[in-house]
């Protein structure tokens, strides 16, 4: 029973996230640190680039979170914190990147993916539904004789 609840207890530490701020970065407000905590969930970090810096132990992505803290400590609004970083880092640092023009191209994709999609297959039902063009009588005959 104790080699059970040692391997349960292995795999519930195994399976939690982990949490790549360190207790250095932290800010001793709470509410500035919930705010710091929110933004960084919002940046992508640029080494793993498919994790937000809140979760990445790379050092690039413990700089962009100091940065944010800083940022924060300054006055800046969390509006302020995340034009700086895409205006330094471009819009790829954010894991939802904003609408605009020159991404709408991306927005619009998934949308015109399903609208051509939901057409082929309205036009490949119709055409399947449809009864075939009836034969000509000289076709007629030859059916005819073949069938006998």
């Amino acid at each position: 029973m104790r080699a059970l609840c040692l391997i349960l207890a292995f795999l519930v530490c195994a399976l939690a996230p982990a949490r790549a701020v360190q207790p250095d970065e932290m800010l001793a407000d709470p509410a500035l640190e919930a705010r710091a905590r929110e933004i960084s969930r919002e940046l992508r970090c640029m080494v793993c680039q498919n994790q937000s810096i809140d979760d990445s132990d790379a050092p690039l992505a413990r700089d962009l979170r100091l940065l944010v803290r800083e940022r924060l400590k300054a006055g800046d609004s969390d509006r302020q914190v995340l034009d700086f970083l895409v205006a330094r880092y471009g819009e790829f640092v954010l894991l939802r990147p904003r609408f605009a023009w020159h991404n709408a191209a991306l927005w619009a994709a998934p949308f015109l993916v399903l609208l051509v999609g939901g057409i082929g297959l309205l036009v490949r039902a119709r055409r399947r539904a449809a009864p075939p063009p009836p034969l000509a009588e000289d076709e007629e005959k030859r059916l005819q004789d073949l069938l006998r």
